[in-house]
């Protein structure tokens, strides 16, 4: 340390106040005296200086305001350390000190994370004006220039714990907050979950016994998406929104539904319109849909707004699984890659899977015979790279296929 940094215990820096001895009372004049607060913010102080009086003499200004809680070093090679392992609340840190000056001290400080928000109060005898800007460079929170003024470091003190309070308490509610939001997001998403799947199984289980159908063409399209190298966002999205893809079955007639016979044509027609349903009974609410419901039942803007992503791809994914790619399919006749990605993965899924489970009209057809009946659909039912993606994951689609068996 300069040998100006020793002139805080000069008696000539304070002309007119005596400079106590270290244990003896600080008293400033024979008037006025550094009274206890009451509402001395709690906090851990630390105190880096060279000087041993220097800190003895701060420590005695900061006791008599109330603060009681120190950290104290004047072995500047250790202060890091001792932030580290005693996580002060407030840093008053000399300047000019040997082995390890204080801007280092600072600079290291402000590279950790955790010590960003740490209040660090400079004290020196350094005026230069280089040096300060140095120092706020790095973070510096404020300056006391040495001799330092018993009169203001236990407010500027103070004010820096106070500081320090406030944002902490922000920061960890922002945290909680966040915290918070994580959880519900989280428990909104199982609760949505469990909401579609509930529905595609009321669906499914008008014509199966099981409704085990719904879960594996998710699961199926699943392994054609990742297959086919889409964000897994998607692909886990895909897996749910697939299994809604037949919901529209709720609105045919059970007497067309389940007729064990062949659909006369009339009636067939009547089944095609599922794909209708099923996007009308998905699909996000329209504007003039939002307006009647706000003047029915006032229910919020989150539940009549547009709808989440989920939804638009389960409600795309019921309008378009039965179409084709040369353009012959239903409802709207879309060919190519104007058929939507999920429609296209949906529909080569739906499609084994109504192969090779058992109905009530047909029996399981073996798994080479399904396979071969999907070929013999490439370029024309079904879109190429999406059978290929399909077949590459044999392996999967057979280990779902065992898993989800339905069994009467």
């Amino acid at each position: 340390m300069s040998s100006n940094v020793s002139s805080i215990n000069h008696p000539s820096s304070r002309p007119g106040i005596p400079i106590p001895a270290v244990n003896a009372p600080l008293v400033l004049d024979s008037q006025v005296r550094v009274e206890r607060r009451q509402d001395v913010p709690p906090g851990k102080i630390m105190i880096v200086d060279d000087e041993i009086a220097n800190v003895m003499i701060a420590k005695k200004i900061l006791s008599q305001a109330g603060h009681s809680d120190f950290e104290t070093t004047t072995d500047s090679t250790v202060a890091m350390n001792l932030i580290h392992t005693r996580e002060p609340d407030v840093v008053l840190l000399d300047i000019n000190m040997p082995h390890v000056d204080g801007i280092s001290i600072l600079s290291q400080i402000r590279s950790v994370e955790k010590f960003k928000r740490l209040p660090v109060l400079i004290l020196t005898a350094n005026t230069h004006s280089e040096v300060k800007l140095r120092c706020l460079e790095l973070g510096a929170t404020d300056f006391l220039i040495k001799p330092i003024d018993p009169m203001e470091l236990a407010p500027r003190v103070r004010n820096a714990l106070q500081s320090k309070m406030y944002h902490d308490q922000l920061f960890y509610h922002a945290a909680e907050l966040e915290k918070i939001v994580l959880r519900r997001t989280k428990e909104l998403e199982k609760s949505r979950r469990e909401v579609i799947y509930s529905l595609a199984r009321a669906a499914e289980l008008r014509d199966n016994d099981t409704g085990n159908h719904v879960i594996r063409v998710g699961r199926y399209a699943g392994v054609i998406a990742r297959n086919l190298g889409l964000p897994e966002r998607f692909v886990d999205d895909l897996e749910l929104a697939a299994q809604l893809h037949d919901v529209g079955k709720i609105a045919i007639p059970d007497a067309i539904l389940l007729k064990p016979g062949k659909l006369e044509p009339e009636e067939y027609e009547i089944i095609k319109g599922h794909v209708k349903h099923g996007r009308q009974i998905i699909k996000p609410f329209a504007a003039h849909d939002a307006a009647t419901m706000r003047s029915h039942v006032q229910t919020g803007s989150e539940i009549l707004s547009d709808g989440t992503s989920l939804m638009r791809l389960a409600a795309s994914i019921a309008q378009t699984h039965h179409e084709k790619v040369d353009g012959t399919g239903y409802p709207i006749g879309l060919a190519g890659d104007d058929i939507p990605i999920e429609g296209r993965i949906t529909a080569v899924a739906d499609v084994f899977d109504a192969l090779s489970s058992e109905r009530p009209y047909k029996k399981a057809m073996p798994r080479e015979k399904c396979f071969s009946i999907l070929e013999e659909g490439r370029g024309s039912h079904f879109d190429s790279d999406v059978l290929d993606a399909f077949f590459a994951g044999a392996a999967d689609i057979v280990r779902i296929q065992v898993e989800f068996a339905d069994y009467a």
